[in-house]
């Protein structure tokens, strides 16, 4: 194992992308023991699956309100019922984020959305550069807790939980988040007094929430259908990319006809680049199964006599440091096969340990020098990197807070998906 894990590293450390580092090292497992055909044949069997069908839908979904005028909707709803709060174009970016999440499972997706709008609008309201790209870079993270998530469907197809439980025990968390969020700007803001903006006559109010109203179908049709048990996952993620295409095309009309090539060829090759590193982790995790080495790990973490509380502290100083040099997938897709067999022995829930690894990959896409919302922040708004992760910073440190709370108050993720299942 340790010449496996040896070679993996000196990989990644030569800059090899992480689904060939993971495939070439997935290989040299397989190849000693003389099975390269079933390596090969894991890797199909691993893609076989409608429950990874729905990724590619998901972000299909999540490109097309990008682009389509979607996100310009939802904000402007929102500034019209929340934009006069002190701090209130901050605040319509964590309430427009959070409700973009629900409808397309990505942060970078939602950072995009949000960030190419409402940066510049800040800008111009006075708000320093550094808060404004910190607002937008840390709020685009709820696209992973808030449900749909496809953090939540990748950690449920390697854990085997149930995905609309784990979409369940995100809920909670995730507003609780943006209440932290919108307090923390709210604060700095009255603090910095900036000011707030003009007041709105109730008709213009009226004809924004009227314009918002069909993007919201959007997370009725995807969490709706599915927790009333009429479509699957996969199938509620295929409405969201069909009903996402009608409104952007029909109604928003921020793209045309002739936009749609380009747009599906986009999200496919976003979705097959999250496919390749998948299945080939998943073969990864396999031979780390199968071979025996989980087992006896668990029985030497078993033996050692440690504690629950103390794995969970263990554990989340690995992820974040992780989190700082690999993106969310990846961090995933590696850890996971190692982590959870450790769950049961130590009485750990792997819904909530789902929630704490999420967590612990939102402070990844907001944590130099990898973190992916800070680049993207840095590009859309032209900022310069350091500008960004300095606004980042006070945010982070109300993250590393929030992921000790969700840590060790369990009830917090559990309460609903018991609820639920009652």
């Amino acid at each position: 194992m340790v010449i496996f894990s040896s070679l993996f590293l000196g990989l990644l450390v030569l800059g090899i992308p992480i689904y060939l580092a993971l495939g070439v090292t997935g290989m040299a497992m397989f190849g000693s023991e003389g099975q390269l055909l079933p390596f090969a044949q894991k890797l199909i069997d691993e893609l076989n699956s409608s429950t990874l069908l729905a990724i590619p839908y998901f972000v299909i979904a999540a490109t097309f309100m990008e682009r389509g005028g979607v996100a310009r909707a939802l904000i402007n709803g929102a500034e019209a019922w929340v934009g006069r709060a002190q701090g209130g174009l901050g605040i319509v970016c964590v309430v427009s984020c959070a409700i973009f999440a629900a409808m397309c499972g990505s942060s970078v997706a939602t950072a995009i959305a949000m960030g190419t709008i409402l940066i510049p609008a800040m800008n111009r309201g006075g708000y320093a550069r550094s808060f404004a790209s910190g607002i937008v870079a840390t709020s685009g993270t709820l696209g992973i807790l808030i449900p749909p998530s496809l953090a939540f469907i990748v950690y449920g197809v390697i854990a085997d939980v149930s995905i609309p439980r784990l979409f369940l025990a995100g809920v909670i968390p995730g507003l609780m988040q943006a209440a932290l969020l919108i307090a923390y700007i709210a604060w700095y803001s009255h603090r910095k007094g900036y000011a707030r903006t003009e007041p709105m006559a109730t008709q213009e109010k009226l004809h924004r929430t009227f314009v918002a109203v069909p993007a919201l179908l959007i997370p009725v049709i995807v969490l709706g259908g599915l927790y009333g048990g009429i479509v699957t996952l996969t199938e509620s993620a295929a409405l969201s990319a069909i009903v996402a295409m009608i409104l952007s095309l029909f109604l928003y009309r921020d793209i045309t006809w002739s936009d749609i090539l380009p747009v599906m060829a986009e999200s496919v090759r976003n979705a097959a680049a999250i496919m390749i590193i998948i299945a080939v982790a998943l073969a990864f995790g396999h031979w780390f199964t199968e071979s025996g080495v989980g087992a006896a790990l668990v029985q030497s973490v078993t033996a050692s006599g440690i504690e629950a509380w103390q794995f969970l502290i263990i554990m989340n100083l690995v992820l974040l440091v992780l989190g700082m040099f690999l993106e969310v997938f990846s961090v995933l897709l590696i850890t996971m096969p190692i982590l959870l067999p450790l769950l049961e022995p130590l009485g750990i829930d792997p819904l909530h340990f789902g929630v704490i690894v999420v967590v612990n990959m939102e402070l990844a896409l907001i944590t130099p020098p990898v973190g992916l919302n800070l680049f993207v922040i840095s590009s859309i708004s032209e900022t310069p990197f350091a500008t960004v992760v300095r606004g980042t910073a006070p945010f982070v440190a109300l993250m590393l807070g929030f992921l000790i709370l969700v840590t060790y108050v369990p009830v917090i993720s559990l309460w609903l998906p018991a609820l639920w299942m009652n």
